[in-house]
């Protein structure tokens, strides 16, 4: 079986359960809603514990419960740019506000990036009269880059020097 026939098997059984993300999330738990639906979408995997209860749950094999616990070719998923409007939203926040939020960043930090590993992601509807909102949280380690090679007197990261330097 392919990581693909795995996730449609899953998204057929939750079809046929009339399961919510919600509910699926709670019979696995253990860790982010986001990683969970992300693994059982073929994104991300389960650590031991949670892949024994989505097999369990999802009626799957050993050989599945074993797929889920596998680091996954990530990122398969999706052509680029995105084709679906509500991603392809996210993709066009990052072309558009991404050179500013870069900026930003690495004026506040220094010369470095914001994980996509070592990371928080949230999310919470908020009502409003003219049409609830989408309220996202992210939140990301910065990880300067590493000065290899450095001499003496040079800093070895790449993290936001004193203006007196």
């Amino acid at each position: 079986m392919k990581r693909e026939e795995l996730t449609e098997k899953i998204l057929d059984v939750k079809r046929e359960n009339s399961w919510s993300w919600r509910h699926i999330c709670d019979e696995i738990g253990g860790m982010s809603d986001v990683l969970i639906v992300g693994a059982l979408l073929g994104q991300m995997k389960l650590v031991k514990p949670q892949a024994a209860r989505a097999a369990a749950l999802f009626g799957l094999t050993k050989a599945e419960q074993n797929m889920l616990n596998e680091v996954p070719y990530r990122g398969t998923g999706t052509p680029m740019p995105p084709t679906d409007p509500l991603l392809y939203r996210f993709y066009e926040m990052v072309m558009v506000n991404g050179p500013a939020w870069k900026e930003l960043i690495q004026e506040e930090f220094g010369d470095g990036i914001m994980s996509a590993i070592d990371f928080d992601f949230d999310f919470k509807r908020e009502a409003n009269p003219k049409g609830d909102r989408v309220r996202i949280s992210m939140s990301g380690k910065f990880l300067p880059y590493r000065y290899y090679g450095h001499q003496q007197g040079v800093q070895e990261y790449g993290f936001k020097e004193d203006d007196e330097a």
